[in-house]
């Protein structure tokens, strides 16, 4: 078949094409439902909506060496609830949650809460298990621009009589710690659906979110979305925008699906990653553009309190058919990532305009269960990526980023702070136009990079009056580079096959305790 169901929902699928190509083709293809055209596009992840509940629709895809066709039959929906039957205004100047968490708090089983055309100004929603948040097209979910309407979720909470019990509710950079409600807040929920072709807007600009962001007032900022503690959730189709800090936040949750996602945020905006999947296991991200502030996805499992208190890592992560656009990252494993990540696939993507495209970044202190390993990126077209992949095992994050601890180049005596990385291997990669360097892995001296392979990539670098000297990696005390290729320290094995590099400013690797070499065909042109 030339293309698979991504999700069905209850008035609306999403299909993926199966190709070659990478987010999108050369030339577009034709969806027809039920014998009609429904559009032409060019995009891999299609999501198809319009459709009645509880009905059976033949989809058709077309294009220059396919047509193939298949039945989709609809979920069934017990109710609809429009808010507006609530008392909500959509009018973006009256307060509107208590209308919607109103609708919420009223949806059967199975039901769905719809928010039709217009703006609706609220504080934070919080939704339920077993039921459908449909945005339509033409809606706005706009937040409250005052922090004082926005109630605080607390990091932890003990038990009144074992002190050992902890309820954690939130969570900042890694920590449990007392955190505004996000826009949208779902805990401890099931069988949850957000979707539709509106927009979840933070408004952060028109608040003073993003003015002094590391300092904390009352509480920490809040996310966009955040999930905690949820199981089969799935979001469909939403632009998200303006987050006052991340925008979505999966947390401790699994059988997670997000598909066909917008995810914007201003270049300059402080920390406001596109999507952060923390302790989360079973993730799909399809189809999905991204251009925020800081990296546009990072995968993450904690720091080391909680890796040791509520250890949970991070698992089977698959990132397909998307676009990130503007960003530090373009995909960044870490750096809170005490928990450890295991099983990571990002494929048929496009990298453009990110500073990095393969961000993985620890250091000392994140502990013995940060594993990184099974981290594979495949069939990637980058383009104008500054540095297309690094490793940075020394990280100079947290207050104690800078102490001799974490920075020093001596090896340190292995114990229960020390991380690992495994296994990372990056093929079928095109990165056009690079700047700084091609791979920049930096490694631990007491626990090196255990496997780095490199295969089929193709690097075309900048003239040499067009670079900018540039760190790669934000540790202390490292050099800015321009136009060099393969910069690797700590490595145990380097594996190197059909490595093709055009106009770098060096002719040979660097390789500094590199232990076992495999190197096949690395050419430089």
């Amino acid at each position: 078949m030339a293309f698979e169901i991504a999700g069905i929902f209850k008035r609306s699928i999403t299909i993926e094409r199966i190709n070659n190509a990478r987010f999108k083709t050369d030339e577009k293809c034709t969806v027809y439902v039920d014998g009609q055209p429904y559009c032409e596009t060019d995009r891999n992840v299609i999501t198809i909506d319009g459709l009645e509940p509880d009905h059976e629709y033949e989809i058709r895809v077309k294009d220059g060496g396919s047509d193939e066709c298949t039945a989709v039959k609809t979920q069934t929906e017990s109710f609809l609830l429009d808010v507006r039957r609530f008392g909500a205004a959509g009018d973006g100047n009256h307060n509107d949650t208590a209308a919607i968490q109103a609708a919420i708090q009223s949806c059967p089983d199975n039901g769905t809460v719809w928010i039709p055309r217009g703006t609706y100004y609220t504080g934070p929603l919080f939704l339920k298990s077993h039921m459908t948040f449909w945005v339509d097209e033409g809606a706005v979910i706009l937040g409250d621009a005052k922090r004082e309407n926005y109630p605080v979720l607390p990091g932890i909470i003990r038990h009144l009589y074992d002190n050992k019990k902890e309820y954690n509710l939130s969570s900042w950079e890694g920590n449990p710690l007392d955190s505004y409600a996000s826009l949208l807040t779902a805990i401890g929920v099931e069988g949850l659906d957000i979707v539709g072709r509106g927009t979840i807007d933070g408004n952060a600009s028109n608040c003073d979110w993003w003015i002094d962001p590391k300092v904390k007032r009352v509480a920490w900022r809040p996310k966009l979305i955040f999930f905690n503690a949820c199981k089969n959730v799935r979001m469909q189709g939403l632009s998200l925008q303006n987050s006052p800090c991340w925008c979505v936040h999966p947390y401790y949750s699994d059988e997670l699906d997000f598909l066909d996602l917008t995810i914007q945020n201003p270049p300059d905006s402080p920390n406001t990653d596109g999507f952060d999947p923390e302790s989360c296991e079973n993730v799909r991200l399809l189809g999905t553009t991204i251009s925020v502030g800081d990296d546009c996805i990072a995968i993450k499992s904690g720091k080391l309190y909680m890796a040791n208190a509520h250890h949970k890592e991070t698992k089977n992560i698959v990132i397909r058919n998307c676009h990130m656009k503007n960003g530090h990252g373009s995909v960044t494993v870490g750096s809170e990532i005490a928990g450890g990540v295991r099983g990571l696939h990002v494929t048929h993507c496009i990298f453009s305009g990110t500073d990095r495209g393969v961000r993985i970044k620890t250091r000392r202190g994140r502990g013995d269960r940060s594993v990184l390993t099974d981290l594979l990126f495949e069939n990637i077209t980058m383009n104008r990526v500054h540095m297309p992949v690094t490793v940075n095992m020394f990280y100079y994050c947290d207050p104690d980023g800078h102490s001799e601890y974490v920075q020093s180049q001596e090896p340190m005596e292995k114990d229960y702070r020390t991380p690992r990385i495994g296994s990372l291997t990056v093929r079928y990669v095109d990165c056009m136009v690079v700047d700084v360097s091609l791979v920049c892995a930096y490694g631990l001296p007491e626990a090196p990079i255990e496997k780095l392979t490199l295969e089929h990539i193709k690097a075309y670098y900048l003239p040499e009056n067009e670079r900018t000297p540039r760190c790669p990696i934000m540790m202390d005390n490292f050099p800015k580079l321009s136009g060099r290729s393969l910069y690797l320290k700590n490595v145990d094995r380097l594996q190197v096959n059909d490595v093709t590099i055009y106009g770098s400013a060096d002719k040979e690797s660097m390789l500094t305790n590199v232990n076992v070499k495999e190197i096949k065909e690395l050419n430089y042109i």
